[in-house]
């Protein structure tokens, strides 16, 4: 197949912008290179215009971290109504979404997408089913979640399998099916299916083969250098008969195999990115997500953080144009706070908050603006304080108890007591845990602090990174947070954990370390709210502002620990359940917050904890990590030699 047998140029030129008139005429290397150049941009995946990657290499994975690269494959459903549906997948920090089905009630999609699965990394896929017939949002009907190393090694009847289909508001519900598939292709058979697909670009009457010509324009548009030789040599051996033609399927085995030995491709032809030619792995990692057509069956749509992002319909593009909401990793200055992304350390991928859209526009504008500031000072201070005391007394009356079943997102079966021990809506709320509910990491270890709460964790090295990246409040220092009596000059620049706990969390607070109680101090203040729209605002200090009671414990591993418990709109009170001198082991009870959202904040003496990294990573991209009572915290530096880090998979996270 020569070039004779090839499109015509007006034909190809639809993929490529039109000549100059005196090249019309030209057939050079040149201007067919960059033809093919604009082709294979063309192939970039829809995830292009979502303006984000669907798969994330910024940083480069080990080989012994390498699971492989799974092709998960949605089929279809069979849901209780008709619909229009829509399914998503998230693993990790990615959310990908299938077409949306004809109204029935057992859509169809065979949509598919390559998944690169880590030993160490997010492993557990969520597939979400949404009904699509809503104007401005999309219904979550049902969800189910499936360990993809787990499935994968087991032994199936069938390639396709289906699951269960869970109600999200009642996990005992079952709402439908789901089947799908999952397979992960040899690394050869990969290299090997994506060197096809992308030789087939230059095979323009579709037969299967290719001349040398085509096949040497094609290595020129990958940017190699390789010597006219080496290329003939490569085509030649492939070209048994030596008719000048040579089948796709002998020319990509041959690439396959010299890919290997010396790759010919040293930057991305889709993306541009270079390649490091000595990293074989993920050279072939990047090139095989990124160049993602899959099988033949219809690719899913990538580039979102979320199940409940993707599924939005037009209003949610309305409201990011009108800066009402958005979706980003991190909160900056907090004005794009009604959609807050946490990532789940257990599960290891980022969830969704929502709060309600008047009450993120109310705080916007108390929050965010003098003004509204303005007015707290003149008085505001005082009507959340009444607030807060008339909420408490309402939450401590019988007649509260008939709203506990109206808060449903909490996992019941944790609970020491059934539902209707409760005879208060503020008994529910500081309920206590089975015992055993939170394993403690490292219990006999002292030297490995503990996560405080149930909450979404920051962690800073120093308060100055904690203003970089998160507290925005221009007057926030360890002194004004801890007050005069509290603080000393070794806790100055010393590091900083922030456990914020939401309305919907276990409200009990825990210690992160072992040792002997020395003090309690009450600071008095006001109760602002702790949601990251005001802590992200650089007119209000809420922190520091707020009614607070520090706790001094003394230990042997990491000095001194000022524990402070901080109250907040709706939490009128603040509970310890320890006293000064107490000693308390590592995730031992301190105390409990009443109803509302909260904060606890430890600050550790400078240099005497080594907080884990992933939490680090996370808290330097203004991100929450959600953690539980009992997750790894860190270890004194003091014993950091002598203490083997755990990998993350291992601890104790299911709980």
């Amino acid at each position: 197949m020569g070039h004779g047998n090839s499109k015509s140029s007006s034909e190809s030129s639809d993929d490529s912008p039109p000549a100059a008139s005196g090249d019309v005429s030209k057939s050079s290397n040149p201007s067919r290179t960059q033809k093919l150049k604009d082709k294979l941009h063309l192939h970039r995946p829809h995830f292009r215009r979502h303006g984000r990657r669907s798969h994330n290499l910024s940083k480069l994975l080990k080989e012994e971290n390498f699971a492989g690269i799974a092709l998960l494959r949605i089929i279809t459903a069979e849901m209780k109504f008709k619909d229009k549906w829509l399914a998503c997948v998230t693993l990790g920090e990615q959310t990908y979404k299938t077409h949306v089905s004809d109204q029935t009630d057992k859509p169809t999609w065979n949509s598919e997408k390559k998944l690169l699965l880590e030993k160490n990394g997010a492993h557990v896929a969520r597939i979400s089913l949404f009904e699509t017939n809503k104007l401005s949002k999309n219904n979550l009907i049902g969800y189910c979640e499936i360990n993809l190393l787990e499935f994968l090694t087991q032994d199936k009847d069938s390639e396709d399998v289906t699951f269960d289909l869970f109600d999200p508001a009642s996990k005992a519900t079952v709402v439908g099916t789901v089947t799908i598939s999952c397979s992960i292709e040899d690394p050869m058979e990969t290299e090997k299916s994506f060197v096809k697909r992308i030789l087939s670009v230059v095979d323009y009457d579709e037969d299967g083969k290719l001349s040398f010509d085509e096949f040497s324009d094609l290595i020129d548009a990958f940017g190699n250098q390789l010597a006219a030789n080496k290329k003939k040599e490569l085509f030649m051996d492939a070209d048994e008969n030596g008719d000048g033609v040579v089948s796709i399927d002998e020319l990509a085995m041959l690439l396959a195999v010299q890919q290997e030995k010396e790759p010919l491709m040293n930057c991305c032809p889709v993306c541009g990115d270079v390649l490091e030619v000595s990293d074989r792995l993920n050279s072939m990692i990047h090139l095989t997500l990124c160049f993602d057509e899959g099988t033949g069956n219809q690719v899913m749509t990538g580039g979102f953080f979320t199940d409940k992002q993707a599924a939005n319909g037009w209003m949610l593009k309305l409201t990011e144009w009108a800066h009402f909401s958005s979706y980003d990793i991190g909160l900056r200055s907090g004005s794009s706070a009604s959609h807050i992304l946490v990532f789940d350390r257990r599960k290891k991928r980022l969830v969704e908050e929502l709060i309600d859209s008047k009450i993120v526009l109310s705080m916007r504008a108390i929050y965010q603006s003098k003004v509204g500031l303005g007015i707290m000072d003149q008085g505001a201070k005082e009507i959340l304080q009444s607030i807060s005391e008339k909420q408490g007394k309402k939450m401590e009356s019988p007649e509260s108890a008939k709203d506990i079943p109206k808060f449903d997102q909490i996992n019941l079966e944790e609970a020491k007591y059934p539902l209707e021990h409760y005879k208060t809506f503020n008994e529910f709320f500081i309920r206590e845990l089975k015992p055993g509910a939170r394993p403690i990491a490292h219990l006999e270890r002292s030297e490995v602090a503990v996560s405080a709460a149930d909450c979404r964790l920051m962690a800073f090295k120093t308060v100055d990174d904690s203003l970089r990246f998160w507290i925005k409040g221009r007057k926030f220092s360890i002194k004004g947070l801890l007050g005069s009596e509290a603080c000393s000059d070794s806790f100055m620049e010393g590091t900083l954990v922030i456990f914020r706990l939401a309305p919907q969390d276990y409200h009990r607070f825990h210690s992160p370390v072992s040792g002997t109680i020395e003090k309690f101090i009450e600071i008095p203040g006001c109760l602002y709210t702790v949601n990251p729209i005001a802590v992200n605002s650089k007119y209000c200090n809420v922190f520091t502002e707020n009614k607070r009671v520090v706790c001094i414990i003394s230990t042997a591993d990491f000095g001194k620990v000022a524990f402070v418990a901080i109250g907040a709109t709706m939490v009128g009170s603040i509970s310890f359940t320890k006293q000064a001198g107490d000693y308390v082991k590592k995730g031992d009870e301190l105390g409990y917050f009443s109803f509302g959202g909260s904060t606890v904040i430890c600050v550790f003496e400078k240099g005497t904890i080594k907080i884990d990294e992933d939490l680090l990573e996370n808290s330097g991209r203004s991100l929450e990590t959600l953690v539980t009572v009992g997750m790894q915290l860190g270890v004194a530096t003091s014993k950091c030699s002598e203490v083997e880090l755990p990998i993350m998979d291992k601890c104790n996270l299911d709980a």
